[in-house]
Order: C-alpha cells, then structure tokens, then sequence
C-alpha cells in the first residue's frame, strides 16, 4: 500500500490535500510553477488564508511529511500516485480552460518516461466530463509512450472541499467518489483512502471517469440551487407582511427529503466552485445540444439578487451620489481571504456606477480588495472607522466579530442609521426597534 504521494498544483485544493494526507502520516511531495506560492509553503506560510492550516502545514514540515519538489520529475519518480490539482478557470464563454491539465499531463507523462514500476495518476482538479479519458488518457499514453492500465493507473477523485474549511474536509469527508480506468486503478486509490481513513472510512463511490466527473459538477450546481430557490422565496416573502423567509426555512428544512442546509437567504453564492462549474456545466450541456433551462435560472436568480438590494436601498436613500455607503465583510464567505466572485464585487461596482462613496471592511481580505478596487473604496481598519458618517451600512459576510454588533454600534458612528442585513445574522425585533433595518426575506411589518 502507497504511503507517498505528489500534487501537481498547489492552489486550494493542492495545499488542502497536501497537508491533509502529510498530517495522516503519508509523505507528501508538492509541485507548482508559481515560485511565490512554493517559497511560501518552503516558509511553512500558506498561500491562502484558513484557520489553523499553517500550524499543521508547519507542523508537517517540520515532521518531515511534507516537502516541495523541484520539479514534476522529481515528485513523480518519488511517489506511487500523483494527485492533479491545478485550477481549471472559466474562459470568457463560460467553458472551461484545461490549460493547466494540459501542461501538468504532459510533464507527468514525461516524467513516467524515467519512473520505473507502476504509477497512478489522479485528476482531482474540476474537469468536465470526458476529460480525463478523451485528453489526459492520450496525451499521457503518448508523452510517456506508456499503455494505461499496465504501465500506470488513472483515476478521477473530483473533491468537496468547502472554502474555509479545506483542510477539516480532506480529513473528515462525507464521501469519497473514484472515477477508475481499470479495477487496478480504482483498487489502488482506495487503498491509499484506507489507509488514510482507518475506521473512520466514509462511503466509497466507484464508477468510471466521466460519472466521477459529472457528480462534482453536479453536486455544486445543486448547492447552487438551493441557494437561488431560496433567495427566490425570499423576495416573495419580502412582499407579505409580518412573513420571515428563516421561520419559511426553518420548516421546510425539517423535511427529510430537503434538509436545511444551504438555505440561508441572502445576497447569493460566490467563490471559486459555485459560478464558475456552473457556467461551466451550462456550456458543456449547450456543445452537447441539452440546454439546461434550469440551471440558467440559477444563474439569473443569483445575478438578479445584487440587483435586488440595490433597489431596496434606493427606496430607502434615493439617489445614492455622493452618499457614503459601508460594506462590512469583502470575501465570498467567512474565514477565508477568497474574493472570486463575491458578492461585494457587484455591490460595489453598482453603487460606485451610481455616484456612491464606499467604505470598506474585512478582516482578513482588504489586501485581496486593494488588487481588485485600488483606490476607488475606503478601506477602514475596523468596524467603527467604517461605519463613521455612512448613511448605510450593508452586512455582507457574516464574519464572527459582526455577530457581536449591537444598534448602538451603528447608531453612535452612522449618519442616518440604516443596516441591510444581506446574511441575516441579527435579530430583527431588537434591530428593527432602534435603526432603519432592512433584510433579505423579512417581510413589512403588519399596517393597523
């Protein structure tokens, strides 16, 4: 059983699964072109920002578990499977760019060249369906002049991981799904998981490479779902008096069927996986001659959300130039520094269009904000710097330390007190009592 394994990439998923499997006391051999991430690593520094994953990283590292390799030939030819884990971005169209697939195949099929024995690849990047055994089959067979299923294995082991929480998922996932080539393939990697696991094994999923594929785009496009349904049964609720879209939830949740997860309204989804696989599923099925009415909408619902709250202040402020508006949260989600799509990008881009002054605040991604607005936004240092003189403050990212806000804390330092509760994280008889409250899925208050 393989005890040693490389990642080809060490974005998110990389340095998650990297760390996780060194922390099981597998030997890790990481890769990446990007030398600024890599130095990082060498440093026991991560790329990203999550909690408590730098004190493992450093921890592994310094155990000797996890190390950077200098090349692909070198974390190859020093491992039993190599995991590929770079990213697979969005083209323009909304089809995906397998760029990076390409170039990290090819280098591991040259390095199987000068591998003795046998040697598994896994694609855990996200990936289309067919991928796998239509471009990293071939171009592994031909750059390495190899026979898969005797000369190496191949599998596709899409990941789960929720931003934020990475590390914890690699360790405690719900399911593990293998997409084998061959039975030896498969055997193989589940091996590794076994090991891994020990008796706290999840379920184990095996099919073939394209379903593997397909459940990862899948499962995301379904989170993203329940997202825009829920956001969808928000705005309704927001047009029948004294109606609250969390008690709607609350009790549709308790069915077995539905489960309350992912339905929390709000400004919509972000991030790197829920926009990006969609529109790269969406595509997929058009080049396929399916067009995914469904899935579309999703999309829509979650782009008209913005819009939604935008309207919402506007009947509260009127024109909005030269009004300060504050933001209180930048990242897609909390506890992480990830601004890819999130949602404050068209909160703000919208209100500056409109002539608005913004103020911002995050506690870990204003750096992140910085590369993306320049010095078209405010950036505060705290809460209350943001809020002084705003004439609306919009919650964006439900952060722990604004659970603790009081209304006085926005009363004291607001020119005119109005919170748009875009997470829904305050009680809205105590706030609604004390300051101009406005929030996702709370409808008016009863007339008469």
């Amino acid at each position: 059983m393989s005890q040693s394994v490389s990642t080809i990439g060490v974005g998110y998923v990389g340095v998650s699964t990297s760390v996780g499997f060194a922390a099981k006391g597998c030997k890790v051999l990481a890769y990446d072109k990007d030398l600024a991430k890599t130095n990082l690593l060498i440093e026991g520094l991560s790329p990203f920002y999550e909690r408590e994953l730098e004190e493992h990283l450093q921890r592994v590292r310094r155990d000797g578990f996890f190390e950077i390799a200098s090349n692909v030939e070198e974390a190859v030819k020093n491992t039993d499977i190599t995991f590929v884990t770079v990213g697979t971005p969005s083209r323009a169209d909304g089809t995906i760019n397998l760029d990076y697939i390409k170039a990290s195949t090819t280098d591991i099929g040259k390095a199987l060249v000068k591998k003795e024995g046998y040697h598994l690849v896994v694609v855990k990047s996200t990936v289309i369906p067919g991928t796998t055994v239509n471009m990293v089959k071939p171009l592994l067979e031909k750059t390495s002049n190899r026979q898969c299923g005797e000369d190496f294995g191949l599998c596709m082991n899409p990941e789960f991981l929720r931003e934020g929480s990475g590390l914890y998922d690699t360790i405690h996932p719900d399911r593990i799904v293998i997409g084998e080539y061959d039975r030896k393939s498969g055997d193989t990697l589940e091996s590794l998981y076994n090991h891994f696991h020990r008796e706290e094994k999840p379920p184990i999923v095996r099919t073939n490479l394209s379903t593997a594929e397909l459940i990862k785009y899948a499962n995301n496009a379904f989170l993203a779902t329940k997202i825009s349904y829920i956001n969808s049964i928000a705005n309704i609720c927001e047009k029948i008096p004294e109606t609250d879209i969390k008690t709607v939830a609350k009790a549709i949740g308790l069915d077995k069927r539905i489960n309350p997860k992912f339905l929390r309204a709000g400004l919509g989804y972000g991030g790197s996986c829920f926009p990006k696989d969609l529109k790269a599923l969406i595509a997929f099925s058009k080049q396929n001659n399916y067009h995914p009415s469904l899935l579309k909408a999703v999309q829509k619902v979650n782009q008209q959300q913005i819009d939604h709250v935008i309207d919402r202040i506007e009947t509260q402020l009127g024109e909005l130039t030269n009004k300060k508006i504050c933001l209180l949260g930048l990242s897609f989600k909390p506890d992480t520094d990830d601004m890819r799509e999130a949602r404050s990008i068209p909160i703000i881009n919208q209100l500056l269009a409109k002539g608005a002054r913004i103020a911002v605040y995050d506690p870990i991604a204003i750096s992140n904000a910085k590369v993306i607005f320049g010095n078209e936004v405010e950036y505060a240092s705290s809460v209350p710097e943001c809020l002084e003189n705003s004439e609306c403050c919009i919650l964006v990212t439900e952060w722990s330390e604004f659970k603790e806000l009081e209304p006085e804390d926005f009363i004291k330092k607001m020119k005119t007190p109005l919170l748009v509760d875009g997470r829904r994280i305050f009680d809205p008889e105590i706030f609604g009592q004390k300051l101009k409250y406005v929030a996702i899925g709370l409808g008016p208050p009863k007339i008469g």
